[in-house]
């Protein structure tokens, strides 16, 4: 068994040192600010509560794992609540779409938004299990340094046109459905890795699918309850947890790794170490290493967020706990965020209300509402000056859609890409760490195994991308390459 250092103690270095205790390893996790969770953090002011990071957790499944590995599970743990409806989205013309939990709802309720459109609905639905079926056991079951390492994992030669990769995800939903309304509802979905539905392949289909299938979930009390439930795991696991230590370096012995340096000028030795740290910085500041670093460049970082934390006086009818306002140019404004880099004019804005599920997250009478509207990484728009000009435009965007916050607001505090940047120190801010941007956007991707021996990758820069459900299956993979290495 091994000495294991986890540098960085976000959901997936969580996950990793449960999995690594559990295997027998001696693992000590060390975490730069004062807690772990990483991006899945929790804002507190004046009665209210904010979910920062994930808002949504999805195949709850993955985490019943790593807790029952801790000698616990996701239902001795969490209150978890199925919401239903999952999303609202509303259109500039003033239509609205609510999705409901279950399929067959969910038919009836796109054949009522527009004729013909739950017959559509339902193809969708199906070619998205399909792409499921086969992610599951080929992209989703190991490493992924290759395209050969995924042709090894596929059945049958249909395998690869069921994932659909050469496709853009716009093109595909063009293709199932009539109005463009819809389409634009599926491309939402590249959203949710940080991607532009007009680049990232239609392999993101399965999306809405899970969401279906495995249902979308929230944790009474917030998604910062599943944080402390893995807190408590890793502690259960006999993990060693040391916050408020700084990692400066992984040390080297010849091509292996021995172990890491602290800002203290700590040195602690170990023959594995797992970063869940983003692989830009590891590769340009903990490990300086020219060419890994140049591989992540050929990564296309994801979007990142503009957030405006709102309390909110009064009720807004209508509202739902997932509420999405969309764009009248879906295409203009993904020009803007991905090819000028620029914040866009016209935004679609994402809203969780979690006091709408959940009255503990407001003082009563009151709404907590997190606004999110994708952003691009840092570099042309000065956020400095920008923060609190483009809050008020968001604001009076919405105000124009129905819902005009500001007579109500006790407070809206923002958080720009560049307040990210600092935080966790991704390059650019990029919340999900690469994009699946491009059809060989996953074999891009850094890997979940290191350039020197005894180095392993886990979290929203490495395979399989970002996302609680897709970090957690990160440290599964580097669970297993550490047995597979024979540490």
């Amino acid at each position: 068994m091994a000495e294991v250092v986890v540098v960085g103690g976000g959901v997936g270095g969580l996950c990793a040192a449960v999995r690594l205790a559990a295997a027998g390893h001696h693992v000590t996790l060390l975490e730069r600010h004062d807690e772990v969770g990483g991006k899945l953090a929790v804002r507190r002011r004046d009665g209210f509560s904010f979910d920062l990071g994930p808002s949504l957790l999805t195949l709850p499944h993955l985490f019943d794992d790593v807790l029952r590995l801790a000698g616990t599970s996701l239902a001795a743990e969490l209150d978890l609540v199925a919401l239903d409806p999952q999303l609202r989205y509303v259109w500039p013309d003033g239509s609205t779409l609510s999705v409901p939990a279950d399929p067959d709802a969910t038919e009836a309720a796109f054949e009522a938004f527009t004729p013909g459109a739950g017959a559509q609905w339902r193809s969708f639905y199906a070619r998205g299990r399909r792409i499921w079926d086969v992610s599951e056991r080929t992209f989703f079951a190991g490493p992924m340094g290759s395209p050969v390492e995924l042709a090894r994992r596929l059945r049958h030669a249909r395998d690869l046109t069921d994932i659909d990769p050469f496709r853009t995800l716009a093109a595909a939903a063009a293709h199932d459905f009539d109005d463009p309304r819809l389409v634009q509802w599926a491309g939402r979905y590249a959203t949710y890795s940080g991607s532009d539905p007009y680049r990232a392949p239609a392999t993101l289909a399965c999306i809405p699918y899970l969401e279906q299938r495995y249902g979308a979930w929230y944790p009474m009390g917030g998604l910062g309850a599943l944080r402390d439930a893995l807190a408590r795991a890793v502690v259960a696991a006999g993990v060693d947890v040391r916050t408020g230590v700084d990692v400066r370096r992984v040390l080297l012995d010849g091509d292996r790794v021995a172990g890491v340096a602290t800002a203290a000028g700590e040195r602690i030795t170990a023959s594995v170490v797992v970063a869940n740290v983003d692989a830009g910085h590891l590769y340009a500041d903990v490990l300086p290493d020219a060419s890994a670093r140049r591989r992540v460049r050929r990564a296309a970082p994801s979007t990142s967020g503009f957030v405006v934390l709102g309390g909110v006086e009064g009720h807004t009818p209508g509202l739902a706990h997932h509420n999405v306002w969309f764009s009248s140019d879906y295409e203009r404004e993904f020009r803007q965020l991905v090819h000028e880099e620029v914040a866009p004019d016209e935004p679609t804005i994402y809203a969780c209300v979690t006091s709408v599920t959940d009255p503990s997250q407001a003082p009563s009478g009151c709404e907590s509402w997190f606004l999110l509207v994708n952003a691009p990484p840092t570099g042309r728009v000065d956020w400095r000056r920008q923060a609190v000009p483009y809050r008020d435009r968001l604001l009076a965007l919405l105000a124009r859609r129905g819902v005009d916050l500001r007579p109500r607001l006790r407070f809206a505090e923002v958080i720009t890409p560049a307040d990210l940047e600092d935080r966790f120190r991704t390059p650019r801010g990029s919340i999900y760490g690469t994009s699946s941007n491009g059809r060989r956007a996953a074999f891009v991707r850094p890997g979940n195994r290191g350039p020197r021996r005894g180095l392993y990758l886990v979290g929203g820069s490495s395979h399989p991308g970002g996302g609680l459900p897709l970090v957690a299956t990160s440290a599964r993979i580097v669970a297993d390459l550490v047995a597979e290495d024979g540490w």
